[in-house]
């Protein structure tokens, strides 16, 4: 299935060829090419043109994500979702090694666990990569998997764009080295690999097309329901995305000619079989997302406003090298979440695009896409360059809508980046159709396609995602000291304890496996006022003292109510053991826990510990 059998209009200009066999007409185009360039080069060109796009593809990859690999005692400065998805990996090397429920853990937030449905548990990357995570630790794997993440992204479209959309291996790289390193990818790259793993959503667009093929429904329809379970246990938002891109295309250009709406009763059987496979296989997974220990009921409000700056679209990014964060940071929530942010030249390039191709109904069905994908990013209210316009945004319809309302808005925008890509290409597609017979504009032509693609592309150029220095895990973890204090039932308390503030215990936890029990924790966790998700769990007078003497604020002197609070949490949190490790205010915290607990700590292993068994055997309800 091709997108010349969606629409023949879309075919390069100045080309006539039948239309019984696609196959053909690709093979006479790539002739017709060689020969406008005059050329007859072998099949071994084509596979060196391949190849040549995958070293692309990997160097790309690599450039971004240098930093993490050239300075491995380094965090990325969105330092709070690394710890998560190490965690995450770890949890899935849990599953394989010890058979854990994939599900929910309580190794963290003790007493009440963590959903990890309701979490992006990545289970469809963990797992694979147990072998990984095993060998040479979670913080490697997270590596590895936000590097790789961008490297299969970029080989997966570049796949499915050369093979099923267009013929020029050119138009291909073009558009998927702009669908797998876009500004919102490289932004996301800043520690949230499931959103940029978009490596089986080319797939998924080319097996919905390949829906249409008569006598195949129960085949294309398995084959399509088993992409959308494996891109379930990756990232549902970014699913959820492609189903409204593809719906919203497949109506638009599936209903626009007679021909395509014979094949409707086809399309809908192959549908039918993709929604009982998906549905089957995923059923239990979601009722545990949505109605399982620690499930939330849609985002917090203030997420819900989270929208892209009308602005952004044409801003360069802060990671772009033409990017300026003194601009930018008025116009995003956090440096993760520029999603947007194409410069000046994308959408003049679009508007030109879609000019051009005016007459094909799959630029304007992707045109279509964009346009409503970049409207539902604005979210709510519309803002402009970080000044509330006071003109609401389509999403504010939408954003208290179930389901809708787990999405955060300013994504939208993040979705509006591989439309551009499969427009990029067929503009390029297009481009070689224009000189097929016409061998002396072969040369001017593409002068004039590489300048403008330059002009467009180079500003957008990522710099290498920033790095920190990471806080050293001490040797009382790394070499197991701990297990002497703690069993199974019993907790590690660190000081503060672990949150977005504070990730370093959870990468801790990472490292031992997770077998080492955590109170508390990063992730998302049902509100306790509200049930909807909050980033994290409910915090309790111990946590909030330690974190307010962490950060340096005023606390009140220790007295016996401070002293029965902390008693009460540390059995709450089935507390065996507390350990400060060296930071800033480390002395402060020391003092205060040795006033409330009566001893003092010992030093093992670069941290300080006090062994609470004997104060919390007693388990207390709360």
């Amino acid at each position: 299935m091709t997108i010349q059998d969606i629409d023949p209009s879309n075919r390069p200009l100045g080309v006539a060829m039948p239309s019984v066999d696609i196959e053909a007409e690709r093979i006479l185009l790539e002739q017709d090419l060689e020969q406008s360039s005059g050329l007859r080069s072998p099949r071994w060109r084509a596979r060196l043109l391949d190849l040549a796009a995958v070293a692309s593809f990997a160097l790309m990859a690599f450039l971004i994500t240098r930093t993490a690999w050239l300075n491995l005692d380094h965090e990325l400065v969105n330092a709070q979702d690394q710890a998560f998805f190490e965690w995450m990996l770890a949890h899935g090397a849990r599953v394989v090694t010890d058979f854990a429920y994939p599900f929910v853990s309580y190794q963290v937030n003790v007493p009440y666990g963590i959903n990890l449905m309701a979490n992006t548990s990545v289970l469809a990357v963990s797992i694979p990569m147990t072998p990984i995570t095993l060998a040479f630790g979670p913080h490697i794997a997270f590596n590895v998997f936000l590097t790789g993440a961008l490297l299969l992204t970029g080989l997966s479209w570049y796949y499915v764009l050369s093979r099923h959309i267009v013929t020029s291996k050119v138009a291909a790289w073009v558009g998927a080295l702009f669908a797998a390193f876009a500004p919102s990818m490289v932004a996301h790259a800043n520690g949230h690999p499931n959103i940029i793993s978009q490596f089986l959503i080319p797939l998924i667009i080319w097996r919905t097309l390949c829906l249409v093929e008569s006598g195949r429904s129960v085949r294309n329809g398995a084959l399509l329901g088993l992409l959308i379970v494996w891109q379930a246990f990756i990232n549902l938002e970014i699913l959820f995305m492609t189903a409204v891109g593809v719906g919203v295309f497949v109506v638009i250009v599936g209903l626009s000619r007679a021909e395509h709406r014979r094949h409707f009763k086809t399309f809908v059987a192959g549908l039918g079989v993709t929604a009982g496979v998906a549905l089957t296989l995923l059923a239990y997974p979601l009722y545990i997302q949505f109605f399982g220990p620690q499930s939330y009921h849609g985002l917090a409000q203030d997420i819900r406003h989270f929208g892209a700056d009308l602005g952004s679209y044409w801003t360069y990014s802060r990671r772009s090298i033409a990017g300026d964060w003194k601009t930018t940071m008025y116009m995003t929530q956090n440096s993760s979440e520029e999603n947007a942010f194409f410069g000046w030249g994308i959408p003049i390039v679009f508007i030109g695009l879609v000019v051009w191709m005016r007459r094909s109904r799959v630029a304007i069905g992707l045109a279509s896409v964009a346009l409503l994908f970049a409207f539902m990013s604005l979210g709510p209210a519309i803002h402009y360059i970080g000044t509330d316009t006071g003109v609401p945004g389509l999403w504010a319809l939408l954003h208290s809508v179930p389901i809708l309302n787990s999405v955060v808005p300013t994504r939208w925008a993040l979705a509006v980046a591989p439309v551009i890509a499969i427009l990029l290409a067929l503009g390029v597609q297009r481009v070689n159709g224009l000189v097929l017979d016409r061998p002396k504009a072969v040369l001017p032509v593409r002068l004039a396609t590489t300048a403008v693609l330059s002009l467009t592309l180079i500003p957008m150029f990522p710099t290498p995602l920033l790095t920190q220095p990471m806080m050293e895990t001490p040797a009382f973890i790394t070499n197991g000291t701990w297990r002497e204090y703690v069993d199974e039932q019993h907790t590690v308390v660190t000081l503060p304890l672990p949150d977005a503030s504070f990730p370093a215990a959870q990468r801790w936890s990472a490292i031992t496996g997770n077998d080492m029990r955590l109170p508390r924790g990063y992730g998302l966790f049902p509100n306790w006022i509200d049930g909807t998700g909050a980033f994290s769990a409910e915090p309790r007078a111990t946590s909030q003292y330690f974190y307010n003497l962490w950060a340096g604020y005023w606390v009140p002197k220790v007295d016996d109510t401070r002293r029965a609070q902390t008693l009460d949490d540390l059995r709450y949190w089935e507390a065996g053991l507390v350990v400060l490790p060296p930071q800033a205010h480390d002395i402060e915290m020391r003092r205060a826990m040795s006033d409330i607990l009566g001893f003092q700590p010992k030093w093992v292993e670069g941290v300080w510990i006090w062994d609470v068994r004997h104060l919390t055997s007693t388990v207390v309800e709360d």
